[in-house]
Formats: structure tokens, sequence, C-alpha cells
């Protein structure tokens, strides 16, 4: 079905479009991740990673302590003031009593093994991706959980 000059985007470009804009929403200053839980086409709760509720954030505080400490990319993941996008989306399920066993992940950033983890115990059945993260755990997890895993690449401009 054509609208003017756009294809209208399937349900996985649509989903993937909404965890772009949450994405959008982050402040961490390393990495900006957004992430969508959907269960039968309904957004059901979204993520963003940032510190948790109260605190500053690395934006305010201008800084990234793992930056700082030179962290590599993929480990050591508990030496972050932030909370993941996929965690904040499995929080905000929580806080407002949604259940998503069965759904839908869709995520800018692979998710890391923390997190994969995390959502293997929600019952996620799905993941939808943007951008690829190394963390060999975190596929294999998923993987032997018998979850889904999806990359989508972002559409070519014009669309």
């Amino acid at each position: 079905m054509r609208h003017g000059h756009s294809t209208r985007p399937s349900w996985d470009e649509y989903f993937m479009a909404m965890a772009r804009l949450t994405a959008r929403r982050s402040t961490c200053v390393r990495r900006a991740v957004g992430a969508v839980l959907v269960k039968d086409h309904h957004l059901l709760a979204s993520g963003y990673n940032g510190a948790p509720k109260g605190l500053k954030h690395c934006s305010e505080l201008g800084e990234c302590l793992r930056e700082r400490l030179r962290v590599p990319s993929g480990e050591r993941h508990e030496i972050c003031r932030g909370v993941h996008a996929e965690q904040n989306a499995i929080v905000q399920a929580a806080v407002f009593g949604g259940p998503i066993a069965g759904a839908c992940l869709y995520t800018t950033t692979f998710p890391c093994v923390i997190c994969a983890k995390l959502l293997l115990n929600a019952g996620i059945r799905r993941i939808v991706f943007e951008t690829d993260y190394e963390d060999p755990l975190a596929k294999k997890i998923l993987r032997e959980g018998k979850v889904k895993l999806v990359p989508l690449r972002r559409p070519a401009r014009g669309r």
C-alpha cells in the first residue's frame, strides 16, 4: 500500500522506529540505546539507558565512569551508573502492570549478557535489533533459550 512517496512500514520497521525515538531520550554519554516491548502489535513498555530514578545522569555529570576508567565495551557492566534500555523497559512493564511473557523486544543495540538473561527469564521470545553488540555469551544464551534473533537494518534514505 502506497502513501505519497513512501511505503507503509512493516511492523518490525514501525516498532524499530519507536525504539530509535526512545533512544533519543538516553542520557548515556557513551551509547544511546532504546528498547520497546511489543505483544500482538501493541506497545507494552519502552526504555532507554540512563541513571536510576532520582540520580544524576552521566550527561548531567559530564562524564562516563567507564570511559574515565578505560573499561572496554562489553566488560564490567557493574561499573556504570546507567540502567540499560532493556532493563528499563522490563521495569516499566513491572511498575505499570503489563505482562510481557511472549512479547517481542525491539532494540537499537543487541542486548548484553545481563540483559539477555533478564529477557529470557521475562519470557521474551523474539528480539529484533538494529546494531550488533559483540557479546558472544549473550548470543549463546539467547539461542540456547530458543529466542528468535532478527537483525533489522535501518531502511535506506528516502523511505
